[in-house]
């Protein structure tokens, strides 16, 4: 059967490619389509739960017929040629697809997912199998334009987002993604910069930085992940500097990164860097949270007055202050350093008092030391 829907394919193709006397018309060649699409489904159909049917078709069709069908001009033979594909799945034949001669299967699959966003085969098959492989991951990253790579990084989010226990085996996995686009963060960060410029407002390096580091966020968010993007080498440090790059970029010019709190509650800021700033600022208070060594280190980097300056209202980075009060208690927790320069700042008048009761913190004096303490705020 997938011999014959081989030889069907290759029959409507040269009908395409014909020129001249004889050359088919679309009416020729067209009645070929829905016999096509049968002959996915039942494909699809025949390999569900049947491992020697799915051998059968992989033996078969991997990887000529798959690529034929993927980059067809319809619409539902691309995405029946995804059902048979996802159901003929599973890790020893993903592994296949490493090979620089098949990893075109997998390319395709992105590009479909990219163009077709209701396309939910191509979905489950990056989610549920392609991601199962780091190594695929990396060789799959480095072929793709930055827009592919940006649809990715959103199937990532969605995989780490999920609430569903994970398995050792799928730990080992989401920490190896987690040095992979911790590198690519660290690597790229600074192409956000470009968003300073209106007329490079679109740049898509920069929304690559922007999804790299929204991924990060997410991945620190889980406990079992926090802890292996702690300890790596470079992170903190990264986005800290990533953080007073755009602080100052926005004090030098009027840009995307410059405090603002002039819009109205009808209006509303479209731009990809909306946030940015904030979630350099959650991912900091994430990697010092009951971690001492990065609490110390952020200290030394002047990291401190550094999130205390970015914690005023701003339209540009809805929620900052919250983040801000967030990073502000992860610095401080059994920090006595850092709860004494926070507390000095405050007396010097280098911190805003008012800021820092709007985060819930004042500043007392006890036996001649500054303490820094969490105050409730009264009811209204």
């Amino acid at each position: 059967m997938t011999g014959g829907l081989f030889v069907l394919i290759q029959y409507e193709e040269e009908g395409h490619m014909r020129s001249g006397r004889g050359k088919m018309t679309t009416a020729m060649w067209q009645p070929l389509v829905q016999p096509l699409r049968c002959s996915l489904q039942f494909l699809g159909n025949i390999a569900a739960g049947n491992g020697d049917s799915q051998n059968s078709i992989w033996k078969c069709a991997f990887p000529d017929l798959f690529l034929t069908c993927l980059t067809y001009s319809d619409d539902k033979i691309v995405a029946y040629c995804c059902m048979v594909l996802f159901t003929c799945l599973n890790s020893e034949k993903v592994r296949e697809l490493l090979d620089p001669g098949n990893l075109t299967v997998a390319l395709h699959v992105l590009k479909v997912y990219k163009e077709q966003l209701e396309s939910e085969w191509s979905f489950l098959i990056v989610t549920d199998h392609l991601l199962k492989c780091p190594e695929l991951v990396k060789a799959l990253y480095a072929k793709l334009s930055n827009q592919e790579r940006v649809a990715l990084l959103e199937l990532m989010m969605a995989k780490v987002s999920e609430k569903n226990p994970v398995t050792s085996e799928e730990m080992n996995v989401f920490m190896s993604h987690a040095d992979f686009l911790a590198g690519c963060f660290q690597e790229k960060c600074e192409a956000v910069l470009k968003l300073t410029s209106p007329a490079d407002a679109e740049d898509e390096e920069a929304l690559v930085t922007i999804r790299l580091l929204d991924v990060l966020c997410e991945m620190t968010s889980n406990n079992g992940q926090l802890e292996h993007l702690q300890a790596l080498p470079g992170l903190l440090e990264t986005a800290i500097d990533t953080l007073r790059l755009t602080h100052l970029a926005g004090k030098q010019t009027v840009n995307i990164f410059t405090a603002t709190h002039a819009m109205t509650e009808q209006e509303e800021i479209s731009h990809p860097a909306v946030g940015f700033k904030s979630h350099l600022i959650r991912l900091i208070g994430n990697l010092c949270y009951k971690n001492k060594e990065n609490q110390d280190k952020v200290y030394e980097l002047d990291g401190i007055p550094l999130i205390l300056d970015n914690c005023s209202i701003d339209d540009n980075n809805p929620f900052v202050s919250q983040w801000a009060v967030y990073a502000l208690r992860n610095l401080t927790e059994q920090n006595e350093r850092n709860q004494e320069l926070i507390a000095q700042m405050e007396e010097k008048g280098l911190a805003d008092n008012s800021s820092l009761e709007s985060m819930g913190v004042e500043v007392e004096k006890r036996d001649d030391k500054l303490i820094l303490r969490s105050v409730r705020k009264k009811p209204l």
